[in-house]
């Protein structure tokens, strides 16, 4: 007897968001071109770039604030393409907040429930629940005005939340407020995401925010998509020059690769196993070069506490200036001369 058919696979799940072919031109400015990019159920996506790259452009498109010239946006597998902003079913938080300074907290955060008919008892639970989750629990009759910068994000996050949207989009959540509060609410919305289970498309300048936030980092450049990955994977492995310096990374030059070496202006440099050879721009993390005694000689121009280490700025004798991590207990002085030599696992081919 012949073999029994195989069952088909499963048809794997819609994404929550799809974009296909998106773009958007103002007059002859093409600000989004042809963007395709997918956002899982429960997934928190960052989406990462200079002003203009034109990722608000694109928070914006599936907001439904700004109509796309070619493609299609889909949500759940609809077409949202002629639905209004009111009825896509996705909450909005942006970089100013957009409090109601003459309304109390609770009525902030009413303000999304109220409007899609909510009563008056549910929408008062809705709200203790939601201010206590935010952790800003008995808030609701402060006055708005009367709030920190800090607090104000966590009004603005509840009235988001408030009616259970199946997206969250956030346009540079923590864009106004002081660096080590943002470094602790970027902390809390991470865990509190993922208690909810939140679908997150989130836009910002921020690198250390995206990376803190994001299950997936999406680069944007000039209205393109340059990168998209883990925060581990982009991090570790960018994809080209621009993407590199995005990030920070200083330590790029021309380079051309040769079996397991690098002719560069700093002289040869490993390479990891199985690099394409030929010309390219190469990357040098800063961990990657060492202090040694024997090698290229620099002299160190620069030190910059980071915490942990100290980042070292040298000039080699030949090439461009270089930067390198070094230990707090070995961290030599402005002046001083050292050597240096590279460590391949450091270093990143990049693409174009």
């Amino acid at each position: 007897m012949p073999p029994a058919p195989m069952p088909p696979a499963p048809t794997p799940p819609a994404p929550m968001l799809r974009l296909e072919g998106v773009t958007v031109r103002f007059g002859d400015r093409t600000v989004l071109d042809a963007v395709d990019l997918d956002v899982a159920e429960h997934e928190v996506v960052c989406v990462l770039g200079p002003s203009g790259s034109g990722k608000s452009t694109l928070l914006r498109v599936v907001a439904g604030l700004q109509r796309a010239d070619a493609g299609r946006v889909f949500l759940s597998g609809e077409d949202v393409g002629g639905v209004p902003v009111h009825r896509r079913g996705v909450g909005l938080m942006f970089q100013d907040h957009q409090l109601f300074p003459q309304r109390d907290v609770a009525a902030n955060v009413a303000f999304g429930l109220r409007t899609r008919g909510a009563g008056r008892d549910e929408a008062r639970r809705r709200v203790a629940e939601l201010l206590d989750l935010v952790g800003l629990p008995g808030a609701g009759r402060r006055s708005v005005a009367a709030l920190s910068g800090g607090e104000q994000q966590r009004v603005a996050l509840a009235r988001a939340l408030a009616p259970s949207p199946r997206l969250l989009m956030l346009d540079e959540p923590l864009g106004q407020l002081d660096r080590s509060l943002r470094e602790r609410l970027v902390t809390e919305l991470r865990q509190l995401f993922g208690r909810l289970g939140t679908t997150v498309l989130a836009v910002t300048h921020d690198q250390g925010e995206a990376f803190a936030l994001a299950d997936r980092v999406v680069v944007m450049r000039d209205g393109r998509i340059a990168q998209q990955g883990t925060p581990r994977e982009v991090w570790r492995r960018p994809a080209s020059e621009f993407v590199a310096r995005f990030l920070g990374f200083d330590n790029v030059v021309a380079a051309t690769v040769t079996g397991d070496r690098a002719d560069t202006p700093w002289g040869k440099v490993p390479v990891p196993a199985g690099a394409p050879e030929g010309p390219c721009s190469l990357l040098v993390r800063p961990g990657g070069v060492r202090l040694v005694a024997d090698g290229p000689p620099c002299e160190v121009t620069a030190r910059t506490f980071r915490g942990d280490h100290v980042l070292l700025s040298l000039r080699p004798e030949h090439g461009p200036a270089l930067q390198a991590a070094c230990a707090l207990a070995h961290a030599p002085g402005v002046g001083a001369r050292v050597a240096v030599a590279f460590d391949a696992e450091h270093v990143v081919v990049l693409g174009g």
